[in-house]
Parts: structure tokens; C-alpha cells; sequence
């Protein structure tokens, strides 16, 4: 969307946390819109980046939002770790079976990009998961330098 922006242009949010997640990200941002001769507003906050005043109210609007993010993963990790604990977390089921894979290194067709062998859902990032975590030491790869 900044690649967009033009001289003059207002880029209009609902609120700074919805703009950016962390405060460096937010100076970079309104330094990009500054760059290009644009302004931010945000319709829920009055913000004025054209004071000093305005600037500092910005800034801790953003600090704000990184801490309240911040807040929130933590609770969420909390929830995750006590789920898990108690046996009721299992996360996603698996996408791949491991049988195939094994059979797809016994015939020497192991490789991330050969993921579409396995079935249409199965993504190289499953592959990469499994081949890290799961099968390495099947093959006696190192789960560190084997991604590529």
C-alpha cells in the first residue's frame, strides 16, 4: 500500500495498532508515508504527525499496541503450555505419513520440492517440518543443515 502512495495522499486507518505491530515498524512506516509527501490519519485517534505534540502521541500509541501484542501472545503461549499439560492440546493433524516419505527416500526421491507426490494438501513446508523434526535421524541428516 506505501508503494502507492503519492505526494499529497492521506493514508486513512481505524486505529495505529491496525497499521502496524510494533513501534519500529510504525516509525519506518511514517517515515515512508513522510518520505513521499503523504499524511496518516486515523479516523478512531486524532493524531497530528505534523507536531511534536502529535509525534509523541503517536509514538505511544505504538508502544502501546507492541505491549498489548505482546500481552496477548503470552496469554496465548500460557493457554497453549496448560492445554498441553492437561493432554488436550495435540495441535494440527499431520499432513504426511511418515511410511511415505521413508518409501519416497528408499527411492531416492527425497525432496522438499517433491512434496506434490504425497497428496494435494501436503505442502513443502510439511515436508521441511517433517524432514527436520521427525525423519532426519532416520536418514542420518542433521535437522540444522538440511534445509534447503
Amino acid at each position: 500500500m506505501l508503494d502507492f502512495l503519492r505526494k499529497g495522499d492521506v493514508l486513512m486507518v481505524t486505529r495505529i495498532d491496525r497499521l502496524a505491530r510494533s513501534i519500529g515498524d510504525l516509525q519506518d512506516i511514517v517515515r515512508a508515508i513522510k518520505a513521499k509527501g503523504a499524511a496518516l490519519k486515523a479516523t478512531e485517534q486524532p493524531i497530528d504527525t505534523g507536531t511534536a505534540a502529535g509525534k509523541c502521541f503517536l509514538d505511544m500509541l505504538g508502544v502501546f499496541a507492541e505491549f498489548e501484542t505482546n500481552l496477548r501472545k503470552e496469554r496465548q503461549l500460557e493457554g497453549i503450555a496448560k492445554a498441553k499439560a492437561e493432554g488436550v492440546y495435540k495441535g494440527r493433524p499431520a499432513s504426511i505419513d511418515v511410511a511415505q516419505v521413508r518409501e519416497m527416500k528408499a527411492q531416492g526421491n527425497w525432496a522438499p520440492r517433491r512434496s506434490q507426490r504425497c497428496s494435494a494438501s501436503t505442502g513443502r513446508a510439511s515436508i521441511g517440518f517433517l524432514r527436520s523434526k521427525q525423519v532426519a535421524s532416520l536418514f542420518s541428516v542433521s535437522a540444522d543443515n538440511d534445509r534447503r
